[in-house]
């Protein structure tokens, strides 16, 4: 609960330093948060007694968003129907937990031959560095995190080269880096935080700047720690210096970096993903739903009611910037709307456990690393998106293709594969 109650300290911050996301809050705020502390609390259990799993991990980072959501509705301006919109969130939760926790002990799994996949982290780090170079084609710049915006248009990418980006940057670099770790290569190992790291300048995006420090904390953490302590504390950490400088300060006394650093870490990590689900809660109240005529796989067979994607959409009403979200706001609110969403959610659900099992049998940090970036990606990416566009079917694949028996046990350093 110590994380549930930061993350609660921390969305009271927001009205007062980003006033423009439609966060309210409010001197009678004792009254108001029984229930979503109760649901926190209620809902939150299920993580104290499930084994780790890939679930688990992207679990936890979505119910940190839905927790943030529950928070949000008892404040939220917007006028719709916030207890419906609750009832739905809370459902959705709990259908999306059962099957993410409850399936996947059993393994699915391929295994190449271990000649042959030892290999195979080599020439992950080769194919990441062909596509770095052909990235680099269209321009590489270093500027800092307040330049990114205004210069990342100006990086266009063939659609193919978006693709394999995406998978580079959510499933091949946090795999390979992995597998590095377990063979103790430290060499390639630090060839691969590099040329991670080289990603940012030819994309400007965040999580080009942060899988390597996020990768190498994971790992350090996966020393130490057992794996669901590890999830728990990859966002608690982030979570604390967030909110450290800015403690007890009026907005208008902050200092600058520790405002950056709120704004970087708990604002954008924490509120933006739960405000979202907000925010489609509030458009799709009485905007057409788009039964699922978004994905790009599905529009050419359906008539949809909006041209530009829902991000797009949802920036053009409410001029806060492109604003993706969870597969709770667009595969479940703004596809099939609140009563149909838990359903979508359920769906969602055992897809993760497929994950699951592909993982399987593999030792619980070896998932833990090469798992690491997915979990972030769905808090502002649809399923559907996360899937083919941001390497979880990838990672799924992977995972399939590694052979059982790696030696490790959880807590401890990965054995050698």
């Amino acid at each position: 609960m110590v994380f549930f109650t930061l993350l609660f300290f921390s969305l009271s911050k927001v009205p007062g330093i980003q006033p423009d996301f439609h966060i309210a809050f409010s001197a009678h705020w004792r009254e108001m948060i029984f229930t979503p502390v109760c649901l926190t609390i209620v809902i939150g259990a299920a993580f104290v007694f499930a084994r780790f799993s890939f679930g688990y991990m992207a679990g936890y980072y979505l119910f940190a968003m839905m927790a943030g959501f529950f928070w949000l509705n008892a404040f939220s301006i917007f006028p719709y129907d916030h207890r419906t919109a609750l009832i739905s969130a809370a459902a959705s939760m709990i259908l999306f937990l059962i099957p993410s926790l409850a399936i996947g002990q059993r393994s699915w799994s391929i295994p190449l031959p271990r000649s042959v996949f030892n290999r195979l982290p080599d020439g992950i780090l080769a194919f990441s560095v062909i596509i770095l170079v052909v990235s680099a084609q269209a321009g590489f710049r270093l500027v800092g995190l307040e330049g990114m915006p205004q210069y990342r248009s100006s990086l266009v990418h063939p659609r193919i080269i978006e693709y394999a980006i995406g998978n580079i940057n959510g499933a091949l670099i946090p795999f390979a880096f992995a597998c590095f770790v377990a063979r103790k290569r430290w060499i390639m190992l630090a060839a691969t935080i590099a040329v991670s790291l080289l990603y940012y300048p030819v994309t400007l995006t965040k999580t080009s700047l942060f899988n390597a420090p996020f990768l190498i904390g994971m790992a350090i953490l996966s020393w130490r720690l057992e794996a669901r302590i590890c999830v728990i504390v990859s966002l608690l950490i982030p979570l604390g210096v967030g909110l450290w400088g800015v403690a007890g300060l009026d907005p208008i006394d902050m200092p600058r970096i520790p405002l950056i650093l709120f704004s970087l870490l708990d604002f954008r990590l924490f509120a933006i993903p739960a405000s979202a689900l907000d925010h489609y809660y509030a458009f799709f109240a009485n905007h057409p739903l788009t039964y699922f005529c978004q994905i790009s796989a599905i529009k050419p067979l359906l008539s949809c009611p909006y041209s530009d994607q829902l991000g797009v959409v949802m920036a053009n009403q409410y001029h806060l910037g492109n604003m993706n979200a969870s597969m709770f706001a667009t595969e479940g609110v703004a596809s099939v709307g609140l009563m149909l969403a838990p359903i979508v959610a359920l769906a969602c659900g055992l897809l993760i456990a497929i994950a699951n099992k592909t993982s399987a049998g593999l030792p619980q940090s070896f998932v833990l690393i090469s798992g690491a970036i997915i979990p972030h990606l769905l808090l502002n990416v649809p399923l559907s998106t996360a899937l083919l566009s941001n390497g979880l079917g990838l990672l799924m694949l992977l995972w399939c293709l590694t052979p059982r028996g790696l030696s490790g046990a959880p807590g401890t350093a990965l054995g050698r594969v």
